[in-house]
Order: C-alpha cells, then structure tokens, then sequence
C-alpha cells in the first residue's frame, strides 16, 4: 500500500489475512501482519472483567449544559425512572435535532445520577453499530488503559459488555440512538444497569420503563435561556429578546448559538440579531426530507449569520468550520487542523491561528472542544448544513465547499498513510480514525476521488480487513482500485497493491473465484512492471495460489508454491520473508493434498525459522505453528496437536487479543483436534462457544462464522444428536444459498453435511436426493475428476448400498476408482478411500473374495504415504480384518488384529480405552480361530481394565464380558459362563434395551450354557 510498504520485507502477502476456519479439522491459514514488537501486559490486566472495580474518575460527559433551563417535569420523570434499573428514552416530538435531548440527559446525569448512587456515568455516541462499539470500547479501556494496545475494537467492546454485565450502580446515556436493534445486544447483556436513551424516534420504545417525548422550549424557558447566555459577562440590552426566541422557533440549539454571538458582539441587541435574519432568508437549509422542519431552516439562519461573524474576526476559522463537516461528528484529532492551510497554495497554519480558529468556533458554539483528549465534536446538522453548496451563500459557495473537502482529505491523508495498520500498536490509533475515514469516503463523490482519498481507501480497508471486517473492507478497496485502474493504469504499483488486497478480501469472505480473477490481474501487472523475478512478483504468485487452493484446486496450486518457493530460496535466500510465507503456503497445500508427513516436516522447519526471524509473538509466526499443528493432527496424532493448539492459543490471545479473527480461528481448530481425537462432547462446547462470539464479532453472515456453524452440525452428528443436527444443517445450507450462492464449494459441503445428518438419522430417502445433488452441482461447476467431486460420488455410492441397490453403487465405485487413478494417481488418499468404500460394497452383496483385494491395495497405498500407525492406515486394517472374517479366514483376521493392537498400543498407549477395545478385538480374533487358551488371558485383562476405566455400563465393556463368557463357555467353564453371561444380559437389557443384538445374543449364548451346565449336572448324577 502507499507509504506504508517497509523496505524490509520488500512485498506483504496479503492472501488469508482475516480469519480462516478449517473444515472437517482441515487447514485454516491465517493472514499476515508486518508487527515485530510485543506488548507486556501488567498482572492485573489480565483478571476478568466482572472482578475490576471501576476507579473513580470515569465519568464522561461530553459537556455540562452550564446554561440549561426548564424541563423540570422531565427532570422528576427521570429521576423516577432511573431509582430502578431499566431504560430511559428521551423523544422529540418532531423528531427534531437540537430539541435539547442530549442536554437534557447531561443535565440529569451531572446533577442527579451522583445522588442516586450511580458511578461511574457513561456517555456512548449510539447513533450507529460502530459508535456503539467504540463507546464501550472506550469503557474498556477508561477501566483498564492498558487493553488499547492489544486488544481490537470489538474484543475491547465485549471487555465493557462483560464488565457491565457483573456489576450495577452504573448509567450509560446512549444518545442519538437511529435504530433500536443498534443497542438491543447491549440491553440484553447488561439488564442490570442503568440506560439514559436518547433518540429522534418516536414509536419503538415499547419496552422503555419510561418514555419522554421532549418538545421545543416554552416561551418563557426559551426567553431565560437567551437572556442567560447573553448577559453572563454583564447586563445588557435585550430588547427583541422575546421576538428573537419566537423566530428562532424556541429551538435550543438555536437559541443558544443566537445568544453566544450576542455575547460576543456587544454592541448588537437581540432585535438587531433578528433583523440580519430576516434579511438573509435565503440562507437557510435547503434539503428536505425526513426530520427537517422549520427549525432545520431556522439554524441555518443562525448558522449564516454566525458565520458572518466568525469570518470577519477570522476567515480561516471559516475554513476550519467547512473541513471538519467532512468528517464524523465526534472526537476529531485536533492534530488534523495543523494540516488544514487557509488557502490554497500557502503555508500550513501556525499554531496560533489553529488555536485562535478553535477558540472562536468554541465560543460561538459551532465546536465542542475536549482538552482532555485534544478532540473537537461538530453538532450532525451544522456539519450536513456546512457541506451543502449554495451559491447564494458566501460561506458555502460551491468552490469553498469543495475545498473544504479537497484539504480534510489532505490533512487525514497525512494522518493515516504513514501509520501501518499491519502493527497492533497502531491500533487504538486507527480507531480513532476510521469513523472519519467513513464519514469522509460516505460524503464524497466517487468522481471527486483523488489519489490522497484512494491511499486513505486503501488503507482503512487493509485495517478492516485486519479485524475481521472484510465485508466492510471489499467497497473501499473496489472504489480504490477503479480509480487506480482508471487514472494510473492497469500496471502501476499502486494499482497491483489494491488487487492484491482486494483479492484477499474477496477470499475472506467467501469468495475464491473473484479472488482469482483479480490475483490473476495482479500477478500479470506485477510481472510487467517488476519482472517475474521481483519479490512483489512472487508475492503476488503466492496469493494466486492461496485463491486456487481456496477453490478446492489443490494441484494447481501445490505446484505454484513450489515454485514460488524455489523462487524465493533463489531471490531471498532461507530465511527471507518471502521464503518463510511461501513454505508456510506449501505446507498448507500439501496438508489439503493428503501429504501429511511432508507437511509436518516442512513446517517444523519453517516455524523455527519464523520465530527466530519475526519473534514468537509474530501473527506470521503464530500462522506458521497453526499450520505445523494442523500437520500433527493429520498425520495422525489428534492427541498431540491438542496440546499445540492450546499453546498457540494463549499466545494468540496475548498478543491478538480474545476475539481477533486468528485467534478465533485457532479455537475452531483446538475443537476439531477434540473431534478427532473421540471427544466429540468436548468438541461441541467449543464449537458452541466459537460461534457465539464469532456472531457476536463478525456477525452471522460472515463466512468463517457459517463455516464454525457447519463443524458444529457435523460434531452433532457425529454424535448421534442428530434431531440437533439436521435443522442446524438445514439452516447453515439456507444461509449459504443466500450468502455465498448455490455454486460456491462451501454451499455444496453444507448440502452434503445435511445428507450426512439424514442419513445418520436413518432417512435415506432424504438423505440420497441431496448426495445426488451435490453431485451434480460438483459435476457442473467443479468437473468430473475434481477431487471433490469423486468424493461425492463415493457418498452416493455408500448411501445406496445402504439402501439396498448394491449392484448401482458398486457401479458407480467402479466407475469413480477409475476415473480416481487417472486423475489422481496411485498413492492419493482419495484412491484409498475410494477401494474402502468399493470393498464395503462388495461386502454388502456378500462377495468377500471380492474385497479383500481391494483393502490389500488401499493398505499398502496407505502405508507408504501415510505410515503404518496413521489413524486411516488403522482403520483398512479394520475393513480387511471384517473381510477376512466374512470370509472365514480366522488366522488372517488374527494376524491384522494383532497388527491393529500393536499400532493402538505404540501412539495411543497401553490404557487408552482405543486400545482396550483392539486388545479385546483381538482376544476374540484369537477366539474365532480355536485358541481359546491364548484368547482366555487377553480378555480378562481387557476386562478388568475397562471395568475400572470405562464404568460397567459401557458398551464396549459389556462386549469384552461377552466375549470373556464366551471364552469361558468354549473352553468348558460353564459355572463361570452363565453367571457372567447373565451379568451381561442384565446390563445389556438396562442400557442398550431388550432388542439390542449385544442383548439377544447374551441371552441366546446364556440359555445354551444353562443347558450344557444342566446336562452336565445331570449326567454326573
């Protein structure tokens, strides 16, 4: 981006910045950042919310109306209100700014809040999401300073919804509300506090404990108001006042700004006043529409004639009144006017004038003035009145107007271009900037954009990307880009920037094919300018890549990592950025390949190397241990990578900040590892919980937040919950239809998850139309020999063998393997798959001979490019040990069972419950095959075991004592054998029911030891 590239690395990959989330414990490769420092956090920071006390000193008011009158009835009618906790809202009747509702509040909180033991009192600038957000997240950081540097916007505002929700005594004023669904997550999460609303609305108040509608002054409060202001430094003459207040509409806003130019100019009387302004009637408001009236117009006469004022003391105050209208209407950084000249072409201000232009406007009223945090604030209709060209209007004149606009723009620029918004430092800084970077970019024209308002564009959307806005992120970088493409050039630098960045944007929220189209622009302006050698040519080589693998295109892009790899050791040498993010890529393509223990080695490397080149607590870092951890996983040690994640975590959350998209993404991650290693109950807690602060930070359409809802449907079903899971399926695939469109790859997997929930529930008949859809949907968009669309059609496959029409699926397996080995190759993970799911088929129809090859093949496949003890190696052995058995060879089964047993007992351990339930496997094995001698001992041991660790109502213990009686009852123990059986029928019929096989054949296999026991008995009487 302009003025913010470092020298060193020389190109910022920007692919997979914001969050990704990793489907099916998949990959999940987060953005990149530029940040090489690190923030210590004092001790105390890091208690929870609910357990800091507020210090005293934290009240905010933005002002205290020094000068306010009347309302007396509504000031008791708040004090009733707010003796109970609840919300207040205040209402003009007219809808009418300046009606004095915000005063009334200030009124109240700086003279009543205090006696009612209220502390500490919040002022929250409500007219928006955003200045919702940035309310409490100045609460956050009022509470504990230290957060500001770490901690995003929204992980700062869920901070104060905490602390708000574990302590009372406390009133927020949320003023200026526009839409009530703007606060409503507020009031839910804080019902116990105080809430002070105002708001121009008039009917959406119906659950408000009170609601006062607050009208224009009474004559005679409008009369003290002006003669208070206007005789505070000494008596004066007020003749007209009466008059004056009648023409002003007793409108407080108005009044007040009419009585701070009487009291500067003392030699003008109120009748005086109301002459200028009945001869400049055409000085008023022009636009019309919803809320304006009369006294709309009326400010506007007072804001003329004010103005004429202020530019005969001082025209550049003028000109400082016409900038700051462009930008939002709180906490403007004073430092902004340093850069605002008074005309064109001449020096920037002096000190002196800045502070002589904000004195004047304070004391006319046209500006608030914060000195505690150098902010200026503009009233929302002085500053849209000030925008408006006029040609009658010298303070408005069109060519003023636009040179308004023409130096906020400048002076922002200067501002925001030199801060890097990649550095968490930054952060609270841009903050405070970006709602006048909307505000700005909201007012202008996009014919008027110009390169300082394309640089701000550019810029505040690569931050909001940072944050996990995209959304928000993707119209900046287009208006960018169209004006970089339109006056630089398809090839300039800049404009190969903004592609780049809008490209990432595009893939974070979901969609791969227009991040293609404009990485593939970028890649070819890069390579034009630069050469295809130049790290910003790799770079954008990478991105490219990032978009193919994204789209589910995994040997396109596999092949572009390698060879911007090559690249990069050739350009930048090992330890280069380049290098590092480049491998960090190819490890994640390799992962999405199958390659698993090339991913693992790769990425051992590389993180070692990222952490001693950018630090430990770098986000580069912190990606490329996600990755290695998600290696670990895959190739088979679930188990392990728990351990990663949790560590990755706490550095995320240290560093990042709770609810910062990569740190989010992470714990989606921690609860796949769950998944895979058999806690499925715990990995349903976390999705649970990933979800809701997803919704809460990035809303729930955004696509990670579908993405996490998806994994938790599918944890859900996995679990047997499936009256759960399916309308959870059913609603991730509504929202992804509408969201992402029916031909986006993560719309096709939300159908093929619902599918997966039918058929868990046993409802093929659901289930097989949505398989065959996705197929056809896989078929049209993705190709007959994707690997995603060979996999759908093994689903189908399965789903009609289970239904019973075996000879179709077992064609359609065929048929898939074929197409599988031409596509793919020999040693692809899909192969094996595919040989399993043809084996199970043939078992189906009862054609073991037929099977047993298959499985041979998808064994050896899997050892060599998985490993002996990889968990899908494991699971083959099983398939072929089912087919040997149906086969009856029992020595074979035996011989893999105890294969099985060996690998359970190297990377699981002696006693995890896995390996109990192999070793009783095998103990049967060893049973079937007439060594009841060798199977006895085996089970006992299993037995005792998994009594002690898996509980006497455990299924898999209640098998092993099967199996245990069975032993006893082949070798002639009859006594031991119908006692034990009987246990088992017992427990069998309480937990798993009378019709369950374990149950049936307990109480077959115990009648026919009863029997033999009895004939025993009486052969030997």
């Amino acid at each position: 981006m302009t003025g913010d590239i470092p020298p060193s690395p020389p190109f910022q990959q920007v692919t997979g910045s914001g969050n990704a989330v990793a489907d099916h414990g998949g990959i999940a490769v987060s953005g990149i950042y530029n940040d090489h420092s690190s923030v210590l956090l004092p001790p105390e920071v890091l208690r929870a919310a609910a357990k800091v006390k507020a210090p005293r000193g934290m009240d905010d008011l933005p002002y205290l109306p020094g000068h306010f009158v009347g309302r007396e009835s509504e000031l008791q009618a708040l004090d009733a209100a707010l003796r109970d906790s609840g919300q207040v809202h205040l209402q003009a009747v007219h809808g009418l700014g300046g009606v004095g509702k915000s005063a009334l509040a200030a009124q109240w909180a700086a003279t009543r809040a205090h006696s009612q033991r209220l502390r500490p009192v919040r002022w929250i600038s409500a007219d928006s999401p955003v200045g919702v957000e940035q309310g409490l997240a100045a609460l956050a950081v009022a509470l504990q300073p230290a957060l500001a540097k770490v901690l995003t916007t929204a992980a700062l505002a869920e901070y104060a919804l905490q602390w708000l929700a574990g302590h009372t005594g406390w009133l927020l004023v949320l003023d200026n509300v526009t839409d009530p669904a703007d606060i409503a997550g507020l009031l839910a999460r804080a019902p116990d506090g105080r809430f002070l609303i105002t708001s121009r609305l008039a009917t959406a108040w119906t659950t408000a404990t009170t609601v006062i509608r607050l009208d224009v002054l009474d004559p005679a409060e409008s009369l003290t108001l002006l003669t208070r202001v206007t005789t505070a430094a000494g008596p004066r003459d007020l003749d007209g006042a009466a008059e004056l207040c009648a023409e002003l509409g007793h409108l407080p806003l108005a009044v007040v700004q009419a009585a701070a130019y009487l009291a500067q100019n003392t030699l003008l009387t109120p009748r005086d006043y109301l002459g200028l302004l009945r001869e400049d009637p055409a000085g008023t408001y022009q636009r019309g529409g919803e809320g304006r009236t009369s006294a709309e117009r009326t400010v506007a006469r007072v804001w003329r004639v004010t103005l004429d004022r202020i530019s005969e003391l001082q025209p550049y105050a003028a000109g400082v009144l016409r900038a700051l209208a462009w930008y939002g209407p709180d906490r403007i950084p004073v430092g902004l006017l340093d850069r605002i000249p008074d005309k064109p072409f001449e020096p920037m201000p002096t000190p002196r004038q800045v502070a002589d232009a904000v004195g004047l406007l304070n004391a006319y009223s046209m500006i608030d003035v914060d000195p505690a945090t150098r902010t200026l604030g503009m009233h929302r209709l002085v500053q849209s009145l000030t925008r408006a060209p006029d040609p009658v209007d010298p303070h408005r004149d069109p060519v003023l107007v636009e040179m308004a606009r023409i130096y906020a723009t400048f002076a922002l620029h200067k501002e925001v271009v030199p801060m890097s918004w990649r550095d968490p430092a930054l952060w609270p800084r841009w903050r405070g900037l970006v709602p006048h970077i909307d505000a700005l970019a909201h007012n202008t024209p996009g014919a008027s954009d110009s390169p300082e308002m394309t640089a701000l564009l550019n810029q505040a959307g690569g931050y909001l990307h940072s944050q996990g806005l995209a959304g928000r992120a993707v119209p900046y970088l287009e208006r960018a880009l169209a004006y970089r493409e339109h006056h630089q050039g398809p090839d300039h630098p800049d404009t190969s920037d903004v592609l780049n960045n809008l490209a990432a944007a595009r893939l974070a929220i979901g969609d791969p094919a227009g991040a293609i189209a404009l990485a593939e622009r970028a890649v070819a302006a890069t390579a034009r300018h630069w050469g295809e050698d130049h790290p910003l040519s790799i770079g954008a080589q990478v991105n490219l890549a990032a978009a193919h693998l994204e789209a589910g295109e995994v040997d396109r892009a596999t092949a572009m990592f390698e060879q911007a790899l090559a690249d990069s050791l050739r350009v930048g040498g090992e330890a280069h950025y380049a290098t590092i993010m480049s491998r960090s890529n190819l490890a994640a393509a390799y992962l999405a390949a199958g390659h698993f223990d090339r991913a693992l080695d790769l990425q051992t490397r590389n993180a070692a190397i990222s952490a001693q080149v950018l630090g430990e607590d770098h986000p580069d870092t912190h990606a490329a241990r996600l990755i290695l951890t998600q290696a670990t996983q895959a190739a088979g040690a679930p188990a392990r990578a728990v351990p990663l994640y949790e560590r990755l975590l706490r550095r995320q959350e240290r560093a990042l900040g709770e609810d910062h998209p990569h740190t989010l993404a992470t714990r989606s991650n921690l609860a796949s590892a769950h998944r895979a290693s058999g806690n499925t109950g715990r990995a349903i807690e976390e999705y649970e919980q990933v979800v809701e602060d997803r919704v809460r930070a990035l809303g729930e359409d955004d696509p990670q937040t579908l993405a996490v809802q998806g994994l938790l449907a599918d944890a859900r079903t996995e679990a047997g919950d499936t009256e759960r899971s399916i309308p959870l399926s059913a609603r991730v695939l509504e929202d992804r239809l509408r969201v992402l469109g029916e031909d986006h790859p993560d719309t096709f997997a939300a159908r093929e998850s619902l599918a997966g929930a039918h058929r868990a529930a046993g409802d093929l008949d659901r289930a097989i139309p949505l398989s065959a859809q996705v197929l056809d949907d896989r078929l049209r968009v993705l190709g007959p020999n994707h690997p995603e669309t060979l996999n759908a059609r093994n689903n189908l496959a399965l789903l009609k063998a289970e239904r019973g029409e075996g000879n179709e699926a077992i064609a359609l397996l065929e048929h898939t393997l074929a197409e599988s080995v031409r596509a793919l190759g020999e040693d692809h993970p899909h192969l094996s798959a595919t040989r399993h799911n043809l084996a199970a088929a043939h078992l189906e129809a009862g054609n073991p001979g037929r099977a047993i090859p298959l499985l041979e093949q998808a064994v050896a496949a899997n050892i060599r490019t998985l490993g002996q003890d990889h968990p899908r190696t494991v699971d083959t052995f099983h398939a072929l040990a089912s087919a040997h058995r149906e086969a009856g060879n029992t020595a074979e089964v035996a011989s893999l069972c105890e294969r099985i047993h060996a690998s359970h007992s190297r990377t699981l351990g002696e006693h995890d419950a896995q390996t109990l339930k192999s070793a009783s496997h095998l103990a049967l094995a060893h049973l079937e095959a007439g060594d009841p001698e060798r199977a006895l001992p085996q089970l006992k041991a299993s037995f005792r075991a998994q009594k002690r660790l898996l509980g006497l109502g455990h299924v898999e213990f209640l098998t092993t004592a099967h199996n245990l009686a069975l032993a006893h009852h082949t070798m002639g123990h009859l006594g031991k054998a119908v006692r034990l059986y009987w246990k088992v029928l017992v427990l069998s019929t309480s937990v798993l029911g009378e019709d369950d096989p374990l149950t049936r054949s307990a109480a077959a296999h115990h009648a026919a030891a009863s029997t033999a026991r009895d004939a025993r008995r009486r052969g030997h009487l």
